[in-house]
């Protein structure tokens, strides 16, 4: 009984931030529960939990101190990132060639079950869909590269 009565003062500080939660419904009856409430479906509050009161006079967050990073830190050259970089680049590389091949195979296979059932040609789309998000991820990644 103790250690529960100790530990209720741990859980307070996960229920301080506001929030509602909505019970959302749209035209074709599928019932959404979230924590937005959206203009295209009849939403209901379902539980609002008001915001704890500012801490400051001037009503602005405070941002807390930052840390001075040690003098013993270990610290990279420019030449060591300039390194890693470009492995990485080569790494990402690597493997959107390698996703590029995968979708082409699963694009194949596609075609060539062209004349399945539908419930036989799903798992085919999912995977192709799959290696298309995947060739996406990874050029968006290459592109913010410096």
């Amino acid at each position: 009984m103790k250690k529960a009565l100790l530990a209720i003062p741990l859980l307070l500080p996960l229920t301080v931030a506001a929030s509602t939660l909505y019970k959302c419904t749209d035209d074709s009856g599928v019932v959404l529960y979230t924590n937005q409430k959206t203009a295209k479906k009849s939403c209901t509050v379902l539980s609002y939990q008001s915001p704890p009161p500012a801490s400051t006079g001037s009503g602005t967050k405070q941002r807390p101190a930052a840390t001075p990073t040690p003098s013993d830190f270990p610290r990279v050259s420019g030449s060591e990132q300039r390194a890693r970089d470009g492995d990485r680049r080569a790494i990402l590389d690597k493997e959107l060639a390698n996703e590029m091949q995968n979708l082409d195979k699963a694009r194949k296979a596609l075609f060539d079950a062209g004349s399945q059932p539908p419930e036989k040609l799903q798992p085919l789309r999912d995977t192709a869909a799959l290696h298309e998000r995947n060739v996406e991820s990874l050029k968006k990644e290459l592109g913010s590269l410096r």
